[in-house]
């Protein structure tokens, strides 16, 4: 089994990657652009591993061994002998690009490279490789470490045999796969919850119902742990915003057209439980 890894990005999403795929014996090299960066990401897999060693799911040795397995650098360079590199960095195409342009020169011919982002289509992020059929979409959720879906992502020009190598990894680290075979723009699940999100927004807006009745219809009513517009809270306004308006623009579908109220909450730094006002307050 490949056994290095490494991931681009020490965020949120980056560095929940990077703790589950060393505690699960991969070699892990987390790469960011600033050393803040870095001791931020493995600062808060440290925590981590402190709290499931608390409950028990983990010993100490084994978060001490996992965290051990894990090494940070600044220097893309770095990542040139992975056996799988994941990309999570920033929604932004060009950004993607740049990164996958620059792994294309680094790594080597059999490596497998992953972007894990969750609306962009990955034929676009492919194209600007010599390599498009290497290269294929691993969507995880966050938080990483406690959501159990990865979305496989097969862009136009992906081989069986990376979407294969693709699947193994994401098992391998405790993940449960679903295959999205075209390469629409927000795959499957950003499409589902855009659609509801976008929907839920507009009634809100409209004055219909109250966020928290809409919340409690769809968790009483179609059994959701959680409301589309906290679940928006939570994942940030802005990012949904982001997402809706990809598909938007990829689609042309007035389905995924992002409320008004969305981009006003934008505006204003409304964004969720992260600026302490959302749809709700915290």
């Amino acid at each position: 089994m490949a056994k290095k890894l490494a991931v681009i990005g020490a965020g949120l999403m980056g560095s929940g990657i990077a703790q589950v795929s060393a505690q699960a014996g991969y070699d892990v090299v987390l790469r960011d652009v600033t050393d803040e960066a870095l001791a931020r990401g493995k600062g808060g897999i440290a925590t981590s591993y402190e709290k499931f060693v608390s409950k028990g799911k983990l010993t100490a040795e084994q978060a001490e061994a996992a965290l051990g397995r894990i090494t940070t650098t600044t220097d893309l360079d770095a990542v040139a002998d992975a056996d799988i590199v994941v990309e999570a960095v920033f929604e932004k195409i060009e950004v993607k690009q740049e990164i996958f342009r620059t792994l294309d020169k680094l790594v080597r011919d059999d490596a497998v490279l992953a972007s894990n982002t969750s609306a962009i289509p990955i034929t676009k992020i492919a194209a600007v490789t010599g390599r498009p059929e290497r290269v294929v979409g691993t969507h995880f959720f966050s938080p990483v470490p406690l959501m159990q879906l990865c979305e496989l992502v097969r862009g136009y020009k992906t081989s069986d045999e990376t979407l294969a190598t693709a699947r193994a990894f994401a098992e391998e680290i405790g993940k449960t796969c679903i295959v999205v075979n075209r390469d629409v723009a927000g795959f499957v699940t950003t499409r589902l919850i855009s659609a509801l999100v976008v929907e839920a927004v507009k009634l809100y807006e409209a004055g219909v119902a109250s966020a928290e009745d809409i919340d409690v219809a769809c968790k009483l009513g179609f059994g959701h742990a959680m409301g589309p517009l906290a679940t928006t809270d939570l994942t940030g306004v802005d990012i949904l915003l982001h997402a809706t308006g990809n598909i938007y623009t990829e689609s042309q579908d007035e389905k995924f057209a992002p409320p008004e109220l969305m981009r006003r909450m934008v505006d204003a730094g409304d964004i969720g439980r992260k600026s302490g006002q959302g749809f709700y307050s915290y």
